[in-house]
């Protein structure tokens, strides 16, 4: 009984050490700077309990879940020796998770909001719909893109800060030309791509493919499909605010 209870209780105990630093800031500055007391503290604690419980959940199902398909996809993929499919279950991948973002849909539909608001597209329902469903599947197909580009890194054992600096020097020529209005969220959109989501999956699959590939070092060549994933992103939504 007691090492049942030690294997539920450690997750919970993990997420409140996490969550611990937060809550100590806040009351800090509320507390001693503003000098006042804390609002609504049985909100406060109440909602500090359901998003300690949820993280031990989210973090378990990740362990138990996420990883372990995605690992076992790669290494399905590597011995059935098939590059098409494999680079056709990167991009759906890389899309399937990116356009279900919560952090994505967010920043999209705010984007929509304040683009109304400034004139840049009509201030009605429609067009703010269409603006953020266009921004969702630009990112989407991008980040698509991105995990293509990673796997054949994987698969040529190509140098990953080539492709890094290059991809930076691109953002950087594109926020040159790029309109003033989507230069900020070209920069957050490659920010939320990597959330809750997209992170799981898409390091699974790169270690996992790195695993399964003889030659290939999980440390080295496993990681960096995230980071293709918030670049271009940002490089994208800068030509499509161009475009539009």
């Amino acid at each position: 009984m007691l090492p049942k209870l030690k294997k539920i209780l450690h997750p919970l105990w993990q997420s409140t050490s996490d969550l611990l630093p937060i809550l100590v800031v806040i009351a800090f500055f509320q507390l001693v700077v503003l000098q006042k007391p804390i609002p609504n503290l049985d909100q406060l604690f109440i909602g500090t309990v359901f998003v300690v419980i949820g993280l031990s959940l989210f973090v378990k199902g990740l362990e138990i879940g996420l990883f372990p398909i995605g690992e076992s996809m790669a290494y399905a993929f590597a011995r059935k020796g098939s590059v098409i499919w494999l680079l056709i279950f990167a991009f759906s991948l890389g899309f399937g998770t990116t356009i279900a973002e919560p952090a994505l849909i967010a920043v999209a539909d705010k984007a929509a909001e304040v683009a109304a608001a400034g004139h840049v597209i009509a201030n009605t329902a429609e067009s703010r719909a269409s603006y953020a469903s266009g921004l969702r599947l630009t990112v989407a197909i991008s980040v698509g893109l991105a995990i293509v580009i990673g796997v054949l890194r994987i698969l040529k054992g190509w140098p990953i800060h080539y492709l890094i600096i290059g991809g930076y020097m691109g953002v950087v020529i594109m926020t040159i030309f790029a309109p003033e209005e989507i230069i900020g969220i070209a920069y957050d959109s490659g920010g939320v791509t990597t959330s809750t989501i997209t992170v799981p999956l898409v390091t699974a699959l790169g270690v996992g493919l790195a695993s399964s590939i003889k030659g290939r070092n999980p440390m080295i060549d496993g990681f960096g499909l995230i980071a293709f994933a918030s670049l271009t992103p940002m490089i994208f939504v800068m030509a499509y605010g161009m475009i539009i």
